[in-house]
């Protein structure tokens, strides 16, 4: 009798080999976004018009940056700023502050490699919720919450800041002012994939968000868990500053939630208000960091003064007509 030859064993995937796929899969993903779409797009622009810097990979990400911060900015602000919660955006600001201060301690501590933009959205995530938390819990009014959570959020940041006398100050510094040099390929990608998630929630909770904006009183009413959605647009507001400081800096990036919605003030309807203030957005972003690479100056003051001047031409016109 023959026996029968033993079946060859099957390898079955490992965990590492499922993280190599993935891996392998997210960069096929990004190359298509960011060379074969963007940077297809950009190159025939710069042949087009003949603009050289359009052509450049660095100021591809640049404009890339650019375009997200001027959409997703204005989109979250126009809910912000008809709450008047306009200054929760620069405390989260300088919670992100603090998060990239934790993030730059960490690694020079312990010789790791934590994404500073990670600690920094954790960090702002957590501001986020103790600002409400703080309003419903507690009994104290929003202002004094932003001003508590402010002040707490930098005095951490500079403590850590100091803590290791001042070795992190130098890669602290890119995201206190913002700088073009901080959009990496990676931070390009990280800033799309925020982007795109910031505008599904939008998209999906518009009506609610849009219910509890302009009458509270009544969302509660009809059944609305108005702390919800009021936490969920602190969130996304903490994701958008932390995706804009790459350019704008920490201490500017409160402009793009506020100073586009103001511009569009003179546009009836909210839905129309919002595009004209993604345009005034674009507009400004686009020159900002145009303006910073020629006069080789900070991208996010070049950013806010162009957006003050879209907002005072906005004024004079509407005035006008």
């Amino acid at each position: 009798m023959v026996s029968a030859s033993p079946l060859p064993a099957l390898a079955l995937p490992t965990s590492a080999d499922a993280h190599v796929a993935l891996a392998a899969s997210l960069d096929r993903a990004v190359d298509l976004v960011l060379d074969d779409v963007w940077g297809t797009a950009l190159d025939l622009l710069a042949a087009a018009t003949g603009i050289e810097i359009l052509a450049s990979p660095f100021m591809q990400r640049a404009y890339l940056a650019a375009v997200c911060i001027a959409v997703i900015g204005p989109l979250v602000g126009s809910f912000l700023v008809h709450r008047e919660m306009a200054m929760i955006g620069d405390t989260l600001a300088h919670s992100a502050f603090a998060g990239v201060a934790a993030g730059l301690f960490v690694n020079g501590v312990f010789a790791l490699t934590v994404p500073p933009l990670l600690t920094a959205l954790v960090v702002a995530a957590a501001a986020a919720l103790a600002v409400q938390a703080l309003v419903d819990h507690a009994g104290t009014y929003r202002d004094t919450s932003l001003a508590i959570v402010l002040t707490g959020s930098f005095a951490v940041g500079s403590v850590l800041v100091t803590a290791t006398d001042g070795g992190i100050a130098v890669g602290i510094n890119a995201y206190l002012f913002g700088s073009l040099a901080t959009v990496s390929r990676a931070n390009a990608a990280v800033l799309l994939a925020m982007s795109v998630a910031v505008g599904g929630v939008v998209a999906v909770a518009y009506r609610p968000l849009a219910y509890v904006t302009f009458d509270e009183v009544g969302a509660r009413a009809a059944g609305l868990d108005v702390t919800r959605y009021t936490r969920l647009l602190a969130v996304l507001t903490a994701a958008v500053v932390v995706a804009a400081m790459q350019i704008m800096g920490v201490i500017l990036v409160a402009a793009m939630l506020v100073i586009p919605v103001a511009a569009a003030t003179p546009v009836r309807g909210f839905k129309r208000s919002i595009a004209a203030a993604v345009g005034a957005g674009l507009l400004s972003t686009v020159a900002g960091v145009t303006l910073s690479y020629w006069y080789d100056v900070a991208a996010g003051g070049a950013i806010v003064l162009v957006a003050i001047g879209v907002y005072g031409l906005s004024k004079a016109a509407s005035r006008t007509g």
